[in-house]
C-alpha cells in the first residue's frame, strides 16, 4: 500500500482517486450483445452462454426438481447460517415499511402517500469463483417485503449447466418467483427486454463484473431502471492506536480479495500503527486462497497518516467510501460526524464482513464515490411511492383562489377553469 504522510489538503483530490479503466472498447461489445438479445431472445442467450460460459443450455429456467435437489446438497450448518442471516435481514428491513399518514394541509384538503411494490423486479447474482448467495438474501428479502409480485433471478451456470446449490436454496427461501441460468450481459439484456423464457422486468438489481455494470448502465439509458451505479468494491478504515492492527489488516484484505480492481484505504493518526497494519497484511495475505487477487488490489490501495481523527473523517467524506470502519477511540461519537458513506461499522468488533452477510443491513451499496448522492439498497428501492389527495367542496373553496391565482400568473387558463367551473356549482 502506498503511504502518504500528513498530506496537505490541496493534494487530497489526488489521494482519493479510484483506479481508472477505459471501458470504451468494452461498451461497444456490450451494446452489440444487448442488441442481439433484443433481436433473438432465448437463442442469443444460449449462444452467448456457450461462448462466454462454456455451457450448452437446453432450458434456461431452473426446474422445481433442480431446486429440491439443491436443498439436499447444502450442508445443514450452512442452511442454519443462511436462515439466521435471512431472519436478521428481514427484521431490519421490515422496520423500513412506512405507515400511511394522511395529512390535512388545510381544512377539507387531505394528502397522503402510499408505497406500492415494483411489480417485476430482476435480480442478478454473480456466480463464478465467488457465487454470492448472500446477495440473494440482500435483494430478495426487501423485494418480498416491498410486495413485488414477480421476483426474477438470473445467475450464471457452471460448465455442466448447474447453479450453485446455496444460491438456489437461498432463492426459494426468500420467495424468488423464477430462476434462470443466464449470466453476464446476456442476463441483463434478457431481463431488460424479455425473451421467450425470461420475463421483462421494470428494475434490475445486483452486482457484477465490468461487463454487467456497463450493461446495466446501457439499459438504464433505454428506460429500464437499475438499483444504482456501481464500481469495484471498496473499504476505508479510520483507526488509531486503540485499534488492533491484525483486525484492521483482516478488514482491508476482506475487501481486497473481491477483485484486483478493488481498493482499500487506511486513514490513521499513528505512523507506528500504520507500520503494524502493513506488517499484519504481509503475514495474513500469504494464507489467502485468493492471494493473487488481494495482492493486485493492494497495489491500488493507500495508507494516509492524518493529523487528527477529525481530519481523517473529512478526508473520508471526500472519498465517499462504500464501507467505512471506525476503529478508533470514541468511535460512536466519530460516527455522528460522518456525512458520506454507504455503510458504517463502529468499533473494533464490527467487521465489514458482518454487514456483508448477517448483521441485517444491506450489502448492496454505492461504490466509486456514489455514496455522496446514492443510498444502499433498501425496501424503498423496490417500491414506487404514489401520492394521493382528496378535496371536499369546502376544501376546494378554501384553496381555490390560491390555485386560480397561480394558474393565471403562469398563463394556464384551462388549469384555472378546472377550479372555477367547480366553484360555480
Amino acid at each position: 500500500m502506498k503511504i502518504y504522510k500528513y498530506p496537505d489538503k490541496k493534494g487530497w483530490s489526488g489521494i482519493i482517486q479510484r483506479p481508472m479503466t477505459d471501458y470504451s472498447a468494452l461498451e461497444k461489445s456490450v451494446k452489440k450483445i444487448l442488441q442481439k438479445i433484443k433481436e433473438k431472445g432465448d437463442k442469443a442467450v444460449r449462444k452467448f452462454s456457450k461462448e462466454f460460459d462454456g455451457v450448452d443450455l437446453k432450458n434456461l429456467q431452473v426446474t422445481e426438481k433442480e431446486i429440491n435437489k439443491a436443498s439436499t446438497l447444502v450442508a445443514d450448518d450452512l442452511k442454519q447460517a443462511i436462515q439466521q442471516a435471512k431472519d436478521n435481514i428481514q427484521r431490519f428491513h421490515l422496520a423500513q415499511k412506512e405507515e400511511i399518514k394522511k395529512i390535512e394541509t388545510m381544512p377539507g384538503v387531505i394528502c397522503w402517500r402510499k408505497s406500492k411494490g415494483i411489480e417485476k423486479a430482476g435480480l442478478y447474482i454473480p456466480g463464478g469463483s465467488a457465487p454470492l448467495f448472500s446477495t440473494v438474501l440482500m435483494l430478495a428479502v426487501p423485494a418480498q417485503i416491498a410486495g413485488c409480485k414477480e421476483i426474477i433471478l438470473c445467475t450464471p451456470p457452471s460448465k455442466d449447466g448447474d447453479i450453485n446449490p446455496a444460491i438456489l436454496y437461498a432463492a426459494q427461501l426468500c420467495g424468488v418467483t423464477k430462476i434462470f441460468k443466464a449470466g453476464g450481459v446476456q442476463a441483463i439484456g434478457a431481463m431488460a427486454y424479455g425473451t421467450e423464457s425470461i420475463p421483462k422486468v421494470f428494475k434490475i438489481f445486483g452486482p457484477g463484473n465490468q461487463y454487467v455494470t456497463l450493461a446495466k448502465q446501457v439499459i438504464q439509458q433505454q428506460g429500464v431502471a437499475i438499483d444504482m451505479p456501481a464500481g469495484p468494491s471498496e473499504v476505508l478504515v479510520i483507526a488509531d492506536d486503540t485499534a488492533f492492527p491484525e483486525f484492521v489488516a483482516a478488514d482491508l484484505l476482506s475487501q481486497a480479495e473481491h477483485g484486483g480492481d478493488s481498493q482499500v484505504i487506511l486513514l490513521t493518526i499513528s505512523e507506528t500503527f500504520a507500520e503494524k497494519v502493513n506488517n499484519a497484511i504481509s503475514k495474513q495475505v500469504k494464507d489467502l486462497p485468493r492471494k493473487h487477487i488481494a495482492e493486485k488490489a493492494l497495489k491500488n490501495s493507500k495508507t494516509v497518516i492524518c493529523k487528527t481523527i477529525d481530519e481523517a473523517i473529512e478526508l473520508s467524506d471526500l472519498y465517499a467510501p462504500e464501507h467505512l470502519i471506525l476503529a478508533c477511540n470514541n468511535a460512536e461519537e466519530a460516527a455522528t460526524k460522518i456525512n458520506t458513506a454507504g455503510s458504517v461499522f463502529i468499533g473494533n468488533y464490527s467487521p465489514e464482513s458482518a454487514g456483508d452477510y448477517a448483521s441485517g443491513t444491506n450489502h448492496t451499496l454505492p461504490t466509486n464515490g456514489y455514496a455522496a448522492m446514492y443510498s444502499g439498497v433498501s425496501v424503498d428501492s423496490f417500491v414506487k411511492k404514489i401520492t394521493y389527495q382528496q378535496l371536499t367542496k369546502e376544501g376546494l373553496q378554501n384553496i381555490g383562489n390560491t390555485v386560480m391565482t397561480m394558474a393565471a400568473a403562469e398563463g394556464l387558463d384551462a388549469h384555472k377553469n378546472a377550479v372555477a367551473i367547480r366553484l360555480k356549482n
